[in-house]
């Protein structure tokens, strides 16, 4: 049977390290300086504090502050212009089409901006279904990636034993998790522009919890065939 590719958006099928993650961090930063009254360089600080402890700047903020998560959410992403943002490439179409079995994004971005690039990316038609962060909520608390039991949970909800699923991811942190509850995984390292590409690069080339490494999802295609790592 085939798999079941559960694929991130940002960083893994489009470049958001350039211009998009830095108007989410810095939407995220002045969130955080009207919300809590802290000086900029402390909001900053506490920005990345959550987001390296939760995987997700809002789960501190929600945790720690009673943040309303939706408010955030809305005021961090604010993206009319995606469209002239995301580079549509035809390749990255073609390649989903090819690919055989379920394509789901799952995504830790909220459903506005996920529909967002992927109307720019023009791949709506090659995909399955669209997991956000909104869907990642469980017994009153978001656990987004990288969370096991929301992994779990996620692979119950698509009737699908986690064996055949593949996680197609730019964070190894991510790709670990998904390891770790049964999931494959595929590291796809040469999308997002940056000094910190190269050191992931190197970091997974080693790392038996990645069971594939491409430069860009538009080559996954060909590469699966070759690789005894996903072989359903």
């Amino acid at each position: 049977m085939h798999p079941v590719w559960l694929l991130d958006l940002d960083n893994t099928l489009h470049d958001a390290a350039a211009v998009v993650f830095p108007r989410i961090n810095r939407a995220m930063t002045d969130f955080v300086v009207a919300r809590l009254g802290v000086p900029e360089q402390q909001a900053n600080e506490l920005r990345q504090f959550y987001w390296q402890r939760y995987g997700a700047t809002m789960l501190g903020l929600v945790r720690h502050h009673a943040i309303d998560a939706h408010d955030f959410l809305h005021a961090t992403h604010p993206f009319p212009d995606i469209h002239r943002l995301v580079r549509r490439d035809q390749r990255l179409a073609q390649a989903l089409r090819r690919l055989p079995g379920r394509k789901v994004i799952v995504t830790n971005a909220p459903a506005k901006y996920a529909r967002g690039v992927i109307k720019a990316l023009g791949i709506g038609a090659f995909l399955d279904d669209v997991i956000s962060i909104e869907s990642m909520r469980f017994a009153g608390r978001f656990q987004p990636k990288p969370s096991r039991p929301m992994l779990r949970r996620l692979a119950a909800r698509l009737r699908v034993p986690r064996a055949r699923c593949v996680l197609v991811e730019d964070s190894l942190e991510n790709l670990i998790s998904a390891h770790r509850v049964g999931m494959r995984t595929v590291h796809v390292t040469g999308v997002a522009s940056g000094v910190g590409k190269m050191a992931r690069k190197a970091r997974s080339g080693s790392d038996r919890r990645v069971g594939l490494q491409v430069q860009s999802v538009t080559l996954l295609a060909r590469r699966r065939l070759r690789s005894a790592h996903l072989s359903p």
